[in-house]
């Protein structure tokens, strides 16, 4: 019978790039959670209106990378493809806005996306992500590029760049979308096809294409930069100089677009040299007007997601420590090929109880499960790294022994774990 694999697009979570992941989630937790940002996870799946009206409905993200089903009950939910719209949907339903100002939030979750899978690309796919929600001030827009720069440099991401734009207020960006749709109708045969297929859809991702005539076409486009409000360009000049405080290199890349219809102002992404031609790490930027558009009140907001795998991919591997093994509880055999054969069952309950207590103490207890003979369960406790050993030859009696010094004593199982916890010599 042929074994069953994973969906393609999708991969198993291993032991080893588990420990990866939790080193991950540890120095988010210590770096966002300094600078005030809590922690919060939405749900799965959503109503699809949420990412229509939220991410946009011209999105490549909308128009053909969700998950989307029925739900047996004439509704439609979806996967859920990002997670700003979801923590922002939470804000607006829960009453945030009631709080104090602003609401910081941050995640790591899975996200699901119909992408041709590759290298960094994912169908199933993990993003850490942080929110401020309240605050319209240049100033978190250049603490969350600074929070995601620590982060991604305690994971010793190699070859980081920084590039940052403005894409100024929607009023602006749409009479720029007018005259860089004109300029793409006078060049379009020079494009390629999947650009001319959105030339009114979506204009501004022609910048993001790959294509070398597009890219020729696109060197002498007009620049949205270029046509920013005078309270925009003062916005994007602060963030600059924040950053240049805090001593962040950067790029200003006017041709830096988002794939998602609610940024405004500020956006920015992390490149890796180490990635190739999937470069981003992660980026972000501030959504003013989200919120309102999810039924809430005017609420400012900015924000930015990584993705997991692309961290851990552009990422040095610094050898994890294994978790440490205090007590490892075998058990004697006694002429039988089983050590929980007849005769044995008191000796085995003592043992199950002795591991059990160990926890309950606060220590790292592993108990003896793969019914090997004595040698072979001294082997597996070395490979551990056990500090002691507890053989367990009945119900009141152990022989203790301490692994690094190699002394071994008989004690009565009650005093095994005080003997641990004080450290006391076993001879």
């Amino acid at each position: 019978m042929t074994p069953i694999q994973a969906p393609k697009g999708t991969f198993d979570i291993l032991p080893p790039d588990a420990e990866r992941r939790s080193i991950l989630e540890s120095h988010a937790r210590r770096i966002l959670g300094a600078a005030g940002y809590q922690r919060i996870e939405t749900p799965a799946f959503e109503a699809t209106e949420l990412f229509a009206r939220g991410v946009g409905e011209a999105t490549d993200i909308v128009q053909k990378e969700m998950y989307t089903f029925d739900d047996g009950g004439g509704r439609s939910l979806t996967l859920r493809p990002e997670g700003t719209a979801p923590v922002c949907r939470a804000y607006v339903e829960h009453g945030m806005h009631k709080l104090p100002q602003p609401v910081k939030f941050w995640y790591q979750s899975s996200f699901f996306r119909a992408e041709a899978p590759q290298r960094g690309r994912y169908r199933q796919f993990w993003q850490i992500g942080a929110e401020a929600i309240g605050a319209a001030g240049p100033a978190a827009d250049a603490e969350l590029i600074v929070l995601l720069a620590e982060l991604l440099e305690a994971m010793l991401v190699k070859g980081l760049r920084l590039r940052i734009a403005s894409l100024g207020n929607p009023e602006t960006r749409a009479r720029y979308r007018e005259q860089l749709t004109a300029y793409l109708r006078a060049h379009e045969d020079a494009l390629s096809l999947d650009v001319r297929g959105r030339i009114d859809l979506n204009p501004l991702r022609a910048f993001d294409a790959t294509d070398p005539g597009t890219r020729a076409v696109m060197q002498d486009a007009p620049k949205l930069l270029d046509a920013l409000t005078p309270e925009d360009a003062e916005h994007f000049a602060e963030v600059r100089g924040l950053l240049d405080v805090a001593g962040l290199r950067y790029e200003i890349d006017p041709t830096l677009v988002r794939g998602l219809d609610y940024y405004t102002r500020t956006v920015f992404e992390f490149t890796s040299d180490a990635l190739g031609a999937q470069s981003g790490v992660g980026g972000g930027g501030r959504y003013d007007r989200l919120i309102e558009q999810l039924g809430g009140p005017p609420t400012p907001g900015s924000g930015w997601a990584a993705g997991v795998e692309r961290i851990l991919l552009a990422g040095a591997s610094p050898p994890v420590a294994p978790d440490p093994v205090d007590l490892f509880v075998a058990l004697v055999r006694r002429g039988s090929t089983s050590a929980t054969a007849a005769g044995d069952g008191a000796a085995t309950r003592a043992a199950f109880l002795l591991a059990h207590e160990a926890r309950r103490a606060g220590l790292s207890a592993q108990l003896e499960l793969a019914d090997r003979s004595l040698k072979g369960q001294l082997k597996q406790a070395d490979r551990l790294g056990a500090r002691y050993v507890a053989i367990v030859n009945d119900e009141t009696q152990a022989s203790l022994k301490d692994m690094a010094g190699g002394e071994q004593a008989d004690v009565p199982i009650p005093t095994v774990i005080p003997t641990i916890l004080r450290g006391s010599r076993l001879v």
